[in-house]
C-alpha cells in the first residue's frame, strides 16, 4: 500500500503509478483506500467531487476526524471501514461524512480488505456514493425488473435493427410465443399483417423521438393455432446510452396493451347503430312508395349499404319455383333494378343455398372454398350469382305463414364472410321485404303470388 500511497498526489513520477492514478480518477464511483493503520492512501476525482476535499488534502491523513467527519462520527466510521480487513467479501455501510464547505452528506460504502504479498491484511479500499444517487440507481433497476417480470402490459426492447432484444412475459403471451424464441427475430416473422405500420413507428422513434400520443396498431399474428387479429395500444420511448458524450440510440422501448375486445365491441356498436339507422330510413322511404314492389327494392337498397355488394330478389311462383324479379347490376355495385325475364323460374340446382333456405325457412350462409380466383368465379357462376361473389347469405321471405320469395345477399372477396349477427340483421330486413311483396301479391292477383 505504501508504494501506491502517492498515486493521488501530484509529486509522483513513476509511470505505473501515473497509470494507476489515471485509472482511479476516471472511475464513475468515488474511491478511497486506507492502509492497515487507517491512513488514506488513495483518493480519486469522484471522491473529490462528492466531498470537496482534493487528493492532496486527503492522502496522508489518518482516519476522517477533523476534516471529512464530525468528531462524534469519525471514530465509528473508521472502525467500521477497517473492520472490512478481516471480513470475507465486501461489506456495505452507510454513514454521514462532512464536505469541505461544512455540509453533511449521507454515503453508502462498499469496503473490502486488501492483503499484502505475505497474505496478511494490508488495508482496505472503499467505493462510495451519495445515498440518494444509489437509491435512484436501485429504483431504476427495480423498475426494469418489475417491467420485465410483473407488468400487466407488454414490454419489448427493440434494437436499432428493429429486432426484439428483451421481451417480458406479458408480451410473449400476447404474441403467442416464448420469451427466448422471440429474441433477434425480424418482426415480419411474427406478424403477418400490420408489420409495416409497426416498423414505421419504431423507425420514427429512433429518428425523431417518442410521439406524444399513444398509437393503436392492428396486427395479424402467426401462431400455432393459426392467424389472430389483434389491436395493440402502443407507446414508444427512445433508448439512448447514458455513457456516451452524445446521445447514441440503443433501440426503442415499446409498451403495449391488447385492446382488441374493446375495439371490436366499439366497432360492433357502431355497426349496429348504422344498420338500424338504415332500417329507420328505409322504412320511412318505403312508406312513401305507392308500389309495394318498389318499396321492397328500396328496403334492400338501404340494407346493402356497408353490408353486402349485391342483392338478388326472387318471388315464389308455385311449387319450389322462384322467379328473379330484381337484382343489383352484375358488373359493379348499384341499386336494385327490375329484371326483365318474362316470369321464367331460375334454374337453381338441387342443394342450392336458396332452396335450402326456403326448405328450412331460415337463413343459410355459404362461401367459396376454391383456392384460386377462377375457381371462385366458377363457384358463383354455377349458382347463378355474379362472378365476383365469394360469400352468400340466403333468406326466405315469410309473410302470413307462407314463403313469398327469397333474398340473397352477396359479398366479394374484399369483404369477410357473413356471420351470425349479419344473419340476424338480414332477417329483420327480410321480414319487411316479405310484407311488401305479400302486399304486392294481394293487390295484383295476376302477379306470381303462389306462395310456397
Amino acid at each position: 500500500m505504501s508504494a501506491a500511497r502517492s498515486a493521488g498526489s501530484e509529486t509522483t513520477s513513476v509511470p505505473g503509478n501515473d497509470l494507476l492514478a489515471a485509472l482511479l480518477d476516471g472511475m464513475d464511483a468515488a474511491l478511497c483506500a486506507l492502509d492497515a493503520d487507517g491512513t488514506v492512501t488513495h483518493w480519486n476525482k469522484e471522491a473529490e467531487r462528492i466531498l470537496g476535499w482534493s487528493a492532496g488534502e486527503a492522502v496522508g491523513r489518518r482516519g476522517f476526524e477533523g476534516w471529512a467527519a464530525r468528531p462524534a462520527d469519525a471514530g465509528e466510521a473508521l472502525a467500521r471501514l477497517m473492520g472490512a480487513m478481516e471480513a470475507p467479501g465486501r461489506v456495505v455501510h452507510e454513514f454521514a461524512l462532512v464536505r469541505k464547505d461544512g455540509g453533511r452528506v449521507l454515503v453508502r460504502t462498499q469496503s473490502a480488505g486488501v492483503r499484502g504479498a505475505d497474505g496478511k491484511p494490508a488495508g482496505v479500499y472503499c467505493a462510495f456514493s451519495e445515498v440518494h444517487a444509489q437509491i435512484d440507481l436501485e429504483r431504476s433497476i427495480a423498475l426494469s425488473e418489475a417491467l420485465f417480470e410483473d407488468a400487466s402490459w407488454g414490454v419489448v426492447l427493440v434494437d436499432v435493427d428493429l429486432r426484439p432484444a428483451v421481451v417480458n412475459g406479458h408480451a410473449a403471451r400476447a404474441m403467442g410465443a416464448g420469451r427466448t424464441t422471440l429474441l433477434g427475430r425480424p418482426l415480419g416473422e411474427l406478424i403477418e399483417q400490420g408489420v409495416e405500420e409497426l416498423e414505421g413507428a419504431l423507425q420514427h422513434v429512433l429518428a425523431e423521438g417518442a410521439p406524444r400520443a399513444l398509437a393503436e396498431v392492428w396486427v395479424t399474428l402467426r401462431t400455432a393455432e393459426g392467424e389472430r387479429r389483434r389491436c395493440w395500444r402502443s407507446g414508444f420511448v427512445r433508448l439512448s446510452s447514458p455513457l456516451a458524450e452524445e446521445p447514441v440510440p440503443l433501440g426503442v422501448g415499446w409498451l403495449f396493451q391488447d385492446v382488441t375486445e374493446e375495439r371490436l365491441a366499439e366497432q360492433e356498436a357502431d355497426r349496429l347503430r348504422f344498420r338500424y339507422s338504415q332500417l329507420h330510413r328505409a322504412g320511412a322511404a318505403a312508406a312513401e312508395c305507392e308500389d309495394p314492389r318498389e318499396a321492397a327494392t328500396v328496403l334492400l337498397d338501404f340494407a346493402l349499404a356497408g353490408f353486402a355488394d349485391h342483392a338478388l330478389l326472387d318471388l315464389a311462383a308455385g311449387e319450389r319455383r322462384l322467379v328473379r324479379v330484381a337484382a343489383t347490376p352484375a358488373g359493379a355495385p348499384g341499386p336494385l333494378v327490375p329484371v326483365a325475364g318474362g316470369g321464367i323460374p331460375v334454374r337453381y340446382p338441387a342443394g342450392h343455398p336458396v332452396l335450402q333456405a326456403v326448405s328450412r325457412t331460415g337463413p343459410v350462409r355459404a362461401s367459396a372454398s376454391a383456392a384460386t380466383p377462377q375457381g371462385a368465379e366458377d363457384w358463383a357462376t354455377e349458382r347463378h350469382w355474379p362472378r365476383d361473389a365469394v360469400h352468400a347469405l340466403c333468406l326466405p321471405l315469410r309473410s302470413r305463414g307462407r314463403t313469398v320469395g327469397a333474398v340473397t345477399f352477396l359479398r366479394a372477396a374484399s369483404r369477410t364472410a357473413f356471420e351470425r349477427p349479419d344473419a340476424v340483421y338480414a332477417e329483420t330486413v327480410a321480414v319487411r321485404v316479405a310484407a311488401s311483396l305479400d302486399l304486392a301479391g294481394t293487390a295484383d292477383p295476376a302477379s306470381p303470388a303462389d306462395a310456397l
